[in-house]
């Protein structure tokens, strides 16, 4: 069991500690009271969580929040793609036709750069990878299509018993109109327990499940995120998220989500959403890479 504690001071803040007696409430309270300090900077909305996956020690920034994924939504994404290739429909060795006009170049997309002209065939297996690990915007555009839209990978995400996530529209739709990207939304300890089903391994096949935490690993985009501060030979899975900047200089969302796991074998599941942010690039990028590093100090020491 848990107990709930908050201070008045901790207006936007809830912890959800379980009993370890070796850690005061007044350390975890310091931790809450710092991740509150550093999101400041951001001088926006930030969503905070973060969960001891084992002893199921959980904090959270803002957990009433809807804040927009961007490209964050692609990690429940590949997951129900992956569902489909455990129950049959596909398999990640399978061919997928790749046309012209599923090539854009006016999106993000490292598989337009290699094949400008499209017509040619790649794997599931490779659109997963670009999807996740390069946050490809084509590739993901391909699943949504393979798997008949964004409302069946919602409804996918509904059956793991997740509800605080909404999974309306594709990049393309998004890329259209700045107000879109709003409709694909998650509340931070919705993305805890998604995290937390990923870890656990018992809703994908084994295969399924160590592929989605190889492509997760070999993420390249957000260098400067979650893994920023950490130590070179840190061990994190995770998936970014980043919108445009309007004409006003806010910009929508920087965000990073995903599982560290520390020298001692500890494995902390870490989401930072940075929404509707006056901040530059370089302060959203240190203000998500200094949660995550507080995250990991916290832990370290415990």
């Amino acid at each position: 069991m848990c107990r709930i504690f908050a201070k008045q001071f901790f207006r936007t803040v809830v912890i959800l500690i379980g009993f370890f007696p070796t850690v005061s409430i007044a350390q975890k309270a310091e931790f809450a009271k710092k991740i509150e300090t550093i999101s400041k900077e951001a001088r926006g909305v930030v969503g905070v969580g973060i969960m001891d996956l084992k002893s199921r020690e959980t904090m959270v920034l803002n957990p009433s929040h809807k804040f927009p994924m961007q490209s964050v939504f692609k990690f429940p994404l590949a997951m129900a793609a992956l569902d489909q290739v455990d129950k049959g429909k596909f398999i990640l060795s399978q061919k997928i036709h790749v046309t012209r006009q599923d090539v854009s170049p006016k999106t993000w997309s490292p598989l337009s750069k290699k094949y400008p002209e499209g017509e040619v065939d790649v794997t599931l297996a490779e659109l997963l990878s670009y999807t996740v690990s390069m946050s490809d915007n084509n590739a993901c555009d391909i699943l949504f299509r393979l798997l008949g839209g964004p409302k069946n990978v919602e409804d996918y995400i509904r059956t793991l018993g997740v509800k605080d996530i909404a999974i309306a529209a594709t990049e393309e739709e998004m890329s259209k109109d700045w107000n879109v990207q709003f409709t694909n939304w998650s509340r931070p300890a919705a993305m805890l327990q998604l995290l937390d089903v990923f870890f656990k391994g018992k809703k994908l096949s084994k295969e399924s499940n160590d592929f989605l935490w190889k492509i997760m690993t070999e993420t390249t985009t957000g260098p400067n995120r979650m893994r920023g501060l950490l130590p070179k030979e840190a061990r994190v899975a995770h998936k970014t998220g980043t919108s445009g900047t309007n004409e006003k200089g806010i910009t929508a969302a920087s965000n990073d989500v995903g599982i560290m796991t520390l020298p001692d074998g500890k494995q902390i599941a870490v989401v930072v959403y940075v929404s509707n942010a006056a901040a530059d690039e370089k302060t959203r990028d240190a203000v998500i890479a200094q949660i995550t590093k507080a995250a990991w100090d916290y832990y370290s020491v415990k």
